[in-house]
């Protein structure tokens, strides 16, 4: 190993020696994951599928899915740093389908939870007896819903879609692995990206006085982890980095390096990313738009490190002289991240996590994604 290290050295990084060191030390036990037999799920579930059952007897078909896993790790580095990692998390999907009139199939679905074992998380099913009210009644409306049309158009982005569109479409051309590569943010740094309105970091354990999602206290190659500032008022203003490529852009790492598996390479991903929330209601930013989307959920996506992005959007409704007008079915929304945020002229004054996803960048990799509402311009697609 050491004669390899000397070889790739000459020829990747002469004359540079080894990595600078990092301040060693030991991170307090987590608490541990209890990882319940397979009945206590059904016991949760089965009455919530029950419930759909008995109360929507008119629904087509109905999906009530429940998920828990757990990350753990033990580590050890060359500084001299340990650290026990354990990062449980849990969900409900909740997937209600019906038809149109004409016979067009049509499907919500809803996720729920987040850090913590399943047990700790979900304590009794009726808590979830509204949440499938509330996703029916969408669905009601989505089956009398109309097609979006298609251009560009005034939109109200959910906190859940303005979260992906964090991770996607601008965490991954921050991360300085794809910079070096030819990203689009590597001349952009220290350049406005944005609105002013914007703000957006990858929190490392904690967000506006709160634990966020997924937290990372310590990242695989060591390095005690904290926030890393990306957008600041508009301003890009850093990159997501490992130790080596913090020594070749002459800046802190913050403990970007994460590893899914124990025979992983650590890479540079993401932990919990996400814009931070503005001053304005919802309610205000609706009452703004005379024809326009509200657009709440989505169920998949793409982007690439041009900045280019593209969103199924299953969930919206179009705003009519600042009114919620019919549901819509099913759409694409797509632009370039770093133009589509600087049309940004409201951001809500609430934030919403989702942590129930994995990032596919080499090798999977749980993360937290957040965001509130955006007002923006995006291109919507339509019939």
């Amino acid at each position: 190993a050491s004669e390899n290290a000397r070889f790739l050295a000459s020829k990747v990084n002469p004359g540079k020696g080894a990595l600078p060191g990092i301040i060693a030390g030991q991170m307090a036990p987590q608490q541990d994951f209890n990882d319940i037999e397979q009945k206590r799920y059904l016991d949760i579930i089965t009455p919530i599928d029950a419930y759909i059952n008995e109360k929507y007897p008119d629904l087509s078909s109905r999906t009530v899915i429940a998920y828990a896993d757990s990350m753990e790790k033990q580590l050890l580095t060359s500084d001299g740093y340990t650290a026990h990692i354990i990062a449980p998390r849990s969900y409900i999907y909740l997937f209600l389908n019906s038809q149109t009139d004409a016979g067009m199939p049509v499907e919500v679905f809803k996720t729920f939870g987040g850090a913590g074992s399943f047990d700790t998380r979900f304590l009794n099913p009726e808590m979830m007896f509204p949440e499938v009210d509330r996703l029916y009644e969408h669905l009601m409306k989505k089956r009398e819903g109309v097609f979006a049309k298609a251009g560009l158009s005034t939109v109200i982005l959910s906190g859940e879609l303005s979260g992906i569109l964090a991770h996607e479409a601008v965490g991954h051309t921050v991360e300085a692995d794809l910079v070096l590569g030819g990203s689009v943010a590597g001349p952009m740094l220290h350049k406005t990206v944005a609105s002013p309105l914007v703000s957006m970091t990858d929190f490392a354990h904690t967000a506006f006085g709160e634990t966020a999602p997924l937290p990372v206290y310590v990242d695989d190659e060591g390095v005690l982890a904290e926030d890393a500032e990306l957008i600041r008022n508009g301003t890009l203003t850093g990159f997501m980095l490992n130790r080596e490529l913090g020594r070749h852009y002459n800046m802190k790492p913050q403990g970007n390096a994460r590893a899914f598996a124990f025979n992983d390479e650590p890479l540079i991903r993401m932990r919990n990313t996400a814009i931070h929330p503005g001053t304005s209601k919802l309610s205000e930013m609706i009452s703004s738009v005379d024809d326009g989307y509200y657009l709440i959920g989505t169920h998949n996506g793409q982007a690439d490190t041009t900045g280019e992005f593209m969103f199924g959007v299953c969930l919206g409704y179009e705003i009519k002289n600042g009114r919620l007008g019919n549901a819509i079915f099913d759409t694409t929304i797509s632009g370039v991240a770093f133009e589509m945020l600087k049309t940004v002229d409201m951001v809500g004054d609430t934030l919403a996590w989702n942590s129930s996803g994995f990032c596919g960048k080499k090798q999977l990799m749980p993360v937290g994604t957040g965001g509130p509402d955006l007002r923006c311009k995006v291109l919507i697609g339509g019939k």
